[in-house]
């Protein structure tokens, strides 16, 4: 699987997604301005010694990206459009799974472009928050995962 993220935020977070991509064998993808430097020591502690395992790409937008990719299902994850659920999908292997910042998640002209791939985590409507990043990927990376018979894991 493919974890794509939109101009992150908060290093610690960065980080945890990185340490899930190790263990799941799953590649991450950094899009955009990124709030923090890859050397940051934040960013290497949440991921620990799990970055030499690591396998990221670097691209300047999300349309490059999707250029190289043209023939993958592009699923972007958002608490705005609430069309589907994120377990509403069956994915399949090299799909990507894209999130937005930490404090505004994905700019609104990607999600009206994108809006029938638009998925979303049940959450209650009472606190006007969201989950950690970090947690959303998690979620959404190991129904992804469940789905296929958890590939290459024991």
């Amino acid at each position: 699987m493919n974890v794509v993220l939109v101009e992150p935020e908060i290093p610690q977070n960065t980080g945890n997604i990185a340490r899930t991509c190790v263990m799941t064998g799953s590649v991450l993808y950094l899009v955009g301005k990124l709030g923090f430097s890859l050397e940051d020591r934040y960013l290497r502690r949440a991921g620990l010694d799990y970055w030499p395992y690591l396998r990221y790409y670097c691209y300047d937008d999300l349309p490059t990206l999707q250029a190289h990719f043209s023939k993958s299902n592009f699923y972007f994850f958002t608490a705005r459009i609430k069309k589907k659920i994120y377990t509403e999908v069956a994915y399949k292997d090299g799909d990507f799974l894209v999130f937005g910042r930490e404090t505004s998640g994905l700019p609104a002209e990607i999600l009206y472009k994108h809006e029938e791939a638009c998925l979303r985590i049940p959450m209650v409507e009472e606190v006007p928050r969201s989950l950690n990043l970090s947690n959303a990927v998690a979620v959404v990376l190991y129904e992804a995962l469940r789905q296929q018979g958890f590939p290459g894991m024991c």
